[in-house]
């Protein structure tokens, strides 16, 4: 299912990390107490490599983006940790100069264009106007790196539909405009929140695709969020899956998704459609619901919802002891590594066909 990438460009990645998050914890004020939607969250992206953040709704993984892109509102919403991004300190950084960088060095596709889109102003307008104001670049310069973005997007007849608004555009065209937009200045990071939600399996296709060649022609390095594995396995070279607000397992995409370690990757995998798997097995839940961010538990979040804790290693309790994920390749789970192993093998491997 999933295969090794070359790095964009087909040569080595630089090895230092242009996006380098560590320890980060986003909270939320709110009438109900504080809700911990982020909680010690630390990874890197390299250029020219892809990041798949996997998780189901409410783990934290728009928050934790969208942190990084200083899109929270500082009135009701504390960030700690450090995000360094190409060497320079965002973490407190003010709002002029996160406006330098946003749509210039770093980007971001949102998950519903209808939204990042505002239907006042044509798709051709919207692409150019972050073109001028990072770039200052004139009116009709803009207008023609518009055209041209459409056009590397696969938009048919760029130069007659730079003139559209949104609602001329089906939803499959409107996501290729919103990552026009993204990459309409050449950022050195996009975040691609769900890019592919709602569009049907060939446009799917098509998007994750572009997503790649645009990859191979500008350098970037991209962080994927998405729910999918199926996405994860195409485009990704590496994998965080994150529950709770913490990550519990990282890896290359070959790596977690071949040999996963932890309860929750099992379950999501076995929870999910395989197109050369048995039609007539059925798909195994997770049963149970996700921990609740405004008192998260104090040992590991999947604690709850895990078949295993009762043969943890060495007494460990999962309800008390948060287990730690260690730096590179592992999860966050208390199971050794001989078990983890095991019940791979016996338990998960059967389950998948």
């Amino acid at each position: 299912m999933a295969k090794d990438r070359e790095p964009a460009g087909g040569g080595a990645a630089d090895d230092s990390p242009f996006l380098s998050v560590r320890d980060l914890r986003v909270r939320f004020r709110t009438e109900d107490g504080v809700v911990q939607a982020v909680n010690g969250l630390s990874f890197d992206v390299l250029r020219g490599r892809t990041l798949g953040i996997v998780g189901e709704s409410g783990s934290g993984k728009s928050v934790a983006n969208q942190a990084i892109m200083g899109l929270h509102n500082p009135a009701n919403t504390t960030i700690s940790g450090e995000i360094h991004l190409d060497g320079e300190e965002l973490t407190g950084a003010g709002e002029r100069r996160l406006q330098r960088l946003r749509g210039n060095k770093v980007a971001m596709v949102f998950q519903d264009p209808l939204t990042a889109l505002s239907p006042y102003h044509t798709v051709g307008f919207q692409i150019a106007e972050p073109f001028r104001k990072h770039r200052g670049a004139s009116k009709r310069e803009a207008r023609e790196r518009a055209i041209d973005m459409l056009d590397k997007v696969g938009i048919p007849n760029p130069k007659l539909r730079v003139d559209d608004y949104p609602h001329q555009f089906s939803g499959g065209m409107r996501q290729r405009a919103v990552i026009a937009m993204a990459l309409v200045c050449d950022p050195d990071l996009l975040i691609a929140d769900e890019p592919t939600t709602a569009l049907d399996v060939t446009v799917q296709a098509q998007i994750l695709d572009l997503l790649q060649e645009l990859q191979r022609e500008f350098g970037s390095a991209i962080i994927l969020i998405t729910h999918d594995l199926g996405v994860v396995s195409q485009v990704s070279d590496d994998v965080l899956v994150m529950y709770g607000g913490q990550a519990v397992e990282r890896g290359s995409v070959r790596e977690v998704l071949q040999r996963p370690q932890h309860p929750y990757t099992w379950g999501l995998l076995t929870s999910m459609p395989r197109l050369a798997g048995d039609v007539e097995k059925e798909l195994v839940p997770i049963n149970g619901s996700p921990p609740s961010l405004l008192n998260p538990p104090p040992g590991c979040p999947f604690e709850p919802r895990c078949g295993y804790p009762p043969e943890v290693a060495d007494s460990l309790s999962c309800v008390d002891d948060r287990p730690a994920l260690p730096e590179g390749r592992g999860a966050a789970c208390h199971l050794t590594p001989e078990q983890k192993r095991t019940f791979f093998v016996e338990r998960v491997l059967p389950r998948l066909g």
